[in-house]
């Protein structure tokens, strides 16, 4: 069955999806995200700057020692092409892994030239090229080094996924903080622009709490859905797969459909601009 096309945006977006704390469900939501994008027929790319790799393992990427990955991009000056990977799941959707190498690149990094700008650098070559993409998303570690601010100096836009528990917003401030530093000194171009409620519980009044605070906080940066807690999401990644594929149906599943989809709407370029670009390809 044919997939509905959903409305591409006027230039190629960027987006870091970022927290520095763990277990928010910011690799799921980037790839979840990616691949219900690329299903609708959106072009993607997943960088993986996450060194567990999880982000490669959900997509089915092989991402062993020695593969080109996104260390190669950071560290031996390869282009974002030549270790970009195909992505079974959909013909528009590829990866950049991430392998145990990048465990070091922090520390790599650290003597470098101009080392906030590595990704920056990469990305700006891809973009400079006939148009292949449109959204590029960046998957972080869940800390606030080098990796993270590669991430943060390379794209325009940060997606924050922030879970509906207890000590959600703990350590947002810090994050916060290093967005408006980063705009600041490396990228005027910088904005927090799309939050995303996940691990949501609907049996529990702290997670109606939680999200009202959010809410209150970020206002129209909230996406209306939610993820909601769901044992499939969870479960997706150990049979290399997206919960989009590997149960469709699921509440996990449709909850990310529902979120890509509204982000895919919010950036979508004006009609006339979709009409003009439809007719030329």
């Amino acid at each position: 069955m044919r997939q509905e096309r959903w409305p591409r945006p006027a230039v190629t977006r960027v987006l870091t999806v970022a927290n520095q704390k763990g277990g928010v469900g910011k690799t799921t939501s980037a790839v979840n995200i990616a691949a219900a994008m690329a299903l609708h027929g959106l072009r993607v790319l997943l960088i993986d700057l996450d060194p567990q790799g999880n982000a490669s393992t959900a997509l089915g990427v092989p991402h062993g020692v020695g593969t080109p990955s996104a260390y190669d991009v950071l560290l031996a000056g390869h282009t974002i092409d030549s270790v970009a990977t195909a992505v079974e799941l959909a013909d528009t959707l590829r990866c950049v892994p991430a392998t145990l190498d990048l465990a070091g690149a922090d520390i790599e990094l650290t003597s470098q030239v101009a080392r906030e700008y590595r990704l920056q650098r990469a990305v700006g070559v891809l973009l400079s090229e006939e148009r292949t993409y449109d959204y590029i998303f960046i998957d972080c570690p869940p800390s606030l080094g080098l990796l993270t601010l590669n991430a943060l100096v390379a794209a325009r836009e940060v997606l924050i996924p922030i879970q509906c528990e207890y000590y959600a917003l703990e350590g947002l401030a810090q994050l916060m903080n290093t967005v408006d530093l980063v705009r600041a000194h490396l990228n005027p171009d910088l904005a927090v622009t799309t939050v995303l409620l996940t691990m949501y519980d609907s049996r529990t009044r702290l997670a109606d709490q939680v999200a009202d605070e959010v809410r209150k906080y970020f206002g129209e940066l909230v996406l209306g859905p939610v993820i909601p807690r769901n044992v499939r999401v969870s479960e997706a990644p150990g049979f290399g797969q997206t919960v989009i594929t590997y149960d469709p149906g699921s509440r996990g599943a449709v909850g990310y459909v529902e979120a890509a989809r509204e982000i895919a709407e919010r950036g979508a370029a004006p009609a006339s601009a979709q009409e003009k670009e439809e007719s030329d390809t």
